[in-house]
């Protein structure tokens, strides 16, 4: 087998001390390790096994996400889904004892039906929207939707143990919008204690609510960004101030090198030409591995430990970058990682997006491999 001549190495142990120390900024909280998206791009399986070293409950969006991570990590841990359309056979994540999130209607109508069909009790959690536009009931409909989940656990057919919502502006400590839903929520809170639902998780935060907002604590939090080791906002805090260090290291090895005179074009359309003679470098690694296009011509890396950046455009299966006279193709140049190397979040800012994106957008095909 010919080896891709790009990797993603990926740090567990880094995945275990973010954890620890998202624990010890939210004392005795539970903790939701998110590893939805293939755990952010780091890899969802291995991900999963070392984060429940540190939390007490795996969250992932998609149902289908969710029956994949209980064949990964086996029966016992406790597994959150929120996303489902109507029509899909929620049998099956009752089965499997997989946690589902509940904010419409029809979605109270689909687990009833699927509790039928299986006899298996729904473990639940009433989501709200408390300020996102997104998922979950409005806040004018909480009492009837509480209401009718009480018939049903009556009714033995769910068990109502947690309440929850989004935060829409959490990565902005100095905005208001999160107190305005932090009393939205604690207005659902007390909807559902009047309909008589009492859910023992009522969690709000995820990594910028769990670092920025302790009113948002409540009793469990969702960390996702944080414990890849990147920040929810580099602006406020980067990850290195906030204690937290990356789990992912992108390299590839160099596989042309070549020295170019003054006035050589490079790359589609020539949008950066030398000014000088210089040495440049191709790295097989292109938008469709996840580089970012938009990241031309300034996403950093380190090649020969020079920084160095992206010249010109990035194409799907490759880039260009200068390099120093000593290197040559079958040198490793890093894109990001920790350390002294540039981090995701640089190449979030050279590509004008967020580390999320950066992490969770790296292609299939690059390899993960993992140590710690």
């Amino acid at each position: 087998m010919i080896p891709y001549p790009a990797r993603a190495r990926i740090d567990l142990t880094a995945i275990g001390d973010n954890l620890a120390r998202v624990r010890e900024v939210v004392g005795d909280r539970a903790v939701l390790a998110v590893v939805k998206a293939d755990a952010y791009g780091h890899g969802r399986g291995p991900v999963a096994a070392a984060a429940l070293e540190k939390a007490d409950y795996l969250g992932v969006a998609q149902v289908g996400e969710a029956l994949r991570l209980r064949a990964e990590v086996g029966p016992g841990p406790r597994i959150l889904a929120w996303i489902y359309a109507p029509g899909y056979d929620l049998g099956e994540a009752l089965a499997a004892d997989v946690d589902l999130s509940v904010g419409a209607f029809w979605a109270i109508e689909a687990i009833r039906r699927a509790t039928s069909l299986t006899g298996v009790q729904a473990r639940l959690h009433l989501k709200v929207d408390t300020g996102m536009a997104r998922g979950g009931f409005d806040p004018a409909d909480l009492p009837a939707a509480a209401a009718r989940l009480r018939e049903l656990e009556a009714e033995g057919r769910v068990a109502v143990i947690g309440l929850w919502s989004h935060l829409a502006r959490a990565d902005e400590p100095d905005c208001g919008q999160t107190e305005r839903q932090i009393a939205v929520f604690e207005e659902a809170r007390a909807a559902a204690s009047r309909a008589g639902l009492t859910p023992q998780l009522c969690h709000l935060a995820a990594s910028g609510g769990a670092f920025w907002h302790p009113a948002a604590r409540y009793d469990m939090v969702r960390p996702g960004i944080a414990m890849y080791g990147l920040s929810p906002n580099p602006a406020v805090a980067t990850a290195q101030a906030m204690g937290l260090r990356p789990a992912m290291t992108l390299s590839a090895d160099l596989i042309v090198d070549r020295d170019v005179p003054e006035n050589t074009g490079i790359s589609y359309g020539h949008t950066d030409v030398t000014a000088a003679p210089a040495r440049l470098g191709v790295v097989p690694l292109g938008y469709a591995d996840g580089i970012p296009r938009a990241a031309s011509n300034r996403g950093p890396l380190v090649v020969g430990g020079m920084r160095t950046r992206i010249r010109g455009r990035v194409c799907m299966d490759q880039f260009v970058t200068e390099i120093p006279r000593a290197c040559q193709a079958g040198d490793t140049a890093y894109l990001f990682g920790g350390g002294d190397l540039p981090t995701a979040d640089d190449w979030a800012e050279a590509a004008q997006t967020i580390g999320y994106e950066i992490v969770s957008r790296l292609g299939a095909r690059v390899p993960r491999s993992y140590h710690g």
